[in-house]
C-alpha cells in the first residue's frame, strides 16, 4: 500500500515538474500585458517590460508543489545552459555572465519556497496564495540582486550598477508583483478545480 502511495506521489511530482516546465517555456515565449479601461468604455492593452516566465513558474509552485517547480526551474536551466536558445538572449554556458543570469538561478529557491508555502494547511485563501506568490518573487528578486551587486563591484555590467539595477530588477517589479495576483488567482481556481488540499 505505501510504494502504491509513493509511486502515486513520484508521478504527481514529475507530471508536474513536465506541466511547470512547458509553461516556463512557453510564458518566455508571451509577453505580459495589462487589460485596462479606455475612455470610450472599451478595453486598451498595456504591454508591460517582460514575459510570463515568472508568473508559469508560481503557478507551477502554487498548484503543483515545491518539487516540482524545482524540477522544472532546473530543467529548465539546464536545456537553456546546453545550447538550446530558451533564455531571452539566446543560451549556452556564456549566459553564466549574463546580468540576468542571477534571476534565472533565483527560479529553483523561488520555487521551492512558494510550493513549500502553498502546501501549508490553510492555503485555500487567494491572499494567504498571493502571499506565497510574492515570498517566492523576492527569494527571485533577491538572488537577481545578489549576482547584479557581485557583477557590479567586479565590473562586470557595461552599464553600471545603478542602471543595471534599475533596468533588471526595480522597472519590472511592479509588473512582477501584478502578474503574482494573477498567479495566485488562476492557481486558486485551478486548486479547487482540481480539488487539490495543502
Amino acid at each position: 500500500m505505501q510504494s502504491s502511495v509513493l509511486s502515486l506521489r513520484a508521478i504527481a511530482t514529475w507530471s508536474g515538474a513536465l506541466a511547470g516546465l512547458m509553461l516556463i517555456l512557453a510564458g518566455g515565449l508571451v509577453s505580459a500585458a495589462l487589460p485596462l479601461p479606455d475612455l470610450q468604455g472599451g478595453l486598451r492593452v498595456l504591454p508591460l517590460p517582460m514575459t510570463l516566465q515568472v508568473p508559469a513558474l508560481l503557478l507551477t509552485a502554487l498548484v503543483c508543489g515545491p518539487r516540482s517547480a524545482m524540477l522544472a526551474s532546473v530543467a529548465y536551466l539546464s536545456l537553456g545552459l546546453f545550447q538550446l536558445p530558451v533564455f531571452q538572449g539566446g543560451g549556452g554556458v556564456g549566459y553564466l555572465l549574463d546580468p540576468g543570469f542571477g534571476y534565472l538561478v533565483g527560479f529553483i529557491p523561488a520555487g521551492w519556497l512558494t510550493g513549500r508555502l502553498a502546501r501549508q494547511s490553510g492555503m485555500d485563501d487567494l491572499l494567504k496564495l498571493l502571499g506565497a506568490s510574492l515570498g517566492g518573487l523576492l527569494v527571485l528578486q533577491l538572488c537577481g540582486l545578489l549576482n547584479l551587486l557581485l557583477g557590479g563591484l567586479s565590473g562586470r555590467w557595461p552599464l553600471g550598477l545603478v542602471q543595471t539595477l534599475v533596468s533588471y530588477s526595480l522597472l519590472p517589479l511592479p509588473g512582477q508583483v501584478l502578474l503574482c495576483c494573477g498567479a495566485a488567482l488562476l492557481a486558486l481556481v485551478l486548486r479547487r478545480g482540481l480539488k487539490l488540499s495543502p
